[in-house]
């Protein structure tokens, strides 16, 4: 069994939910993320690399990635498509509304449509407050949320921002988890550590019985991630985002997150694609994945066998 635990949602609703978001706002700081990811978002949205090199000489940076988004939506594939690329990767189930946008009410009538195949996640700003907390509840009980997406370099917080208390209590009373962005980010205008796994730290040593998922493997503090995870039980990791293929490569600085996640941290390692970051196709990454150096009877522990104990999954 696969699960993927970050799976971008493709198809054209998701695509201009993405496009107001980029019309609506101007922050230049994300604009950066474009140098790291603008060649593969442009060739998604059907533009060659030559042409995004010459817009990008010429646009501001949020002028380009409205046109990059604008033309995401033109080249959208439609659930049908999005569906057989997962057959396609043989991933079974795949968790929805980690990523991208879309609203909370999208990803959850995208999971009821196909029921068994998604697992809806939803993000809730903390500074909603209460009533931020109420609607998690709402989202829960009422329309079937499986989890929380803690979005910590968008909201210029860290892990253990007292406003985030909240919402994490509120998941161990429903019985939720929470996965917490935990890795540097590209943007310029703010720190990059607001990631860093030793914020994580402190959220678990205040919520014991919190299900935690760091996201994105807490690169480029690995050792430190992997030593929180080494203290608390209730600490999930995966990678989504970073390129398999590069994971164990020398130098490339996950080398003890190989080394303690083939053996003590084995039960605890999770597989996410975020492939529409990478630029590739949810079955590149599934091969890339199975090609990295884990034992043979671990990998299907991260694979999938961890995320469906941690889900409920039979």
């Amino acid at each position: 069994m696969i699960i993927d635990l970050e799976c971008d949602i493709p198809t054209k609703e998701v695509c201009e939910a993405d496009l107001d978001h980029y019309m609506a706002t101007e922050d230049e700081g994300m604009a950066n993320y474009l140098n790291i990811f603008g060649h593969q978002w442009a060739q998604d949205a059907g533009m060659s690399i030559e042409e995004f090199d010459t817009l990008q000489a010429s646009m501001a940076p949020m002028a380009l990635r409205r046109e990059i988004a604008t033309r995401a939506v033109q080249t959208a594939p439609t659930e049908s498509e999005f569906l057989q690329m997962l057959d396609d990767a043989e991933i079974d189930i795949a968790c929805i509304g980690t990523g991208r946008h879309a609203s909370a009410e999208h990803t959850l009538d995208f999971a009821d449509r196909y029921p068994g195949r998604f697992i809806p996640w939803g993000r809730i700003n903390a500074e909603d407050g209460m009533d931020g907390v109420r609607r998690l509840e709402y989202l829960v009980r009422e329309r079937g949320l499986k989890g929380l997406e803690i979005s910590c370099f968008r909201e210029h917080r860290y892990a253990n921002d007292p406003k985030y208390y909240p919402l994490y209590a509120k998941c161990v009373e429903l019985g939720i988890p929470a996965r917490v962005y935990c890795t540097m980010n590209y943007a310029s205008d703010r720190p990059m550590d607001l990631g860093r796994p030793l914020y994580l730290d402190r959220v678990c040593v205040d919520f014991p019985e919190l299900k935690v998922i760091a996201a994105l493997g807490g690169w480029p503090w690995v050792p430190e991630l992997v030593g929180a995870a080494r203290r608390h039980a209730n600490l999930y990791i995966d990678l989504a985002a970073h390129r398999p293929k590069n994971i164990p490569k020398p130098g490339s600085g996950w080398e003890m997150m190989l080394q303690f996640g083939n053996t003590l941290l084995q039960d605890r390692m999770l597989f996410a694609t975020s492939w529409m970051t990478l630029g590739m196709t949810p079955a590149e990454v599934v091969a890339e994945f199975r090609a990295l150096p884990i034992r043979e009877e671990v990998m299907p522990k991260w694979l999938g066998g961890n995320a469906a104990e941690l889900l409920g999954i039979a």
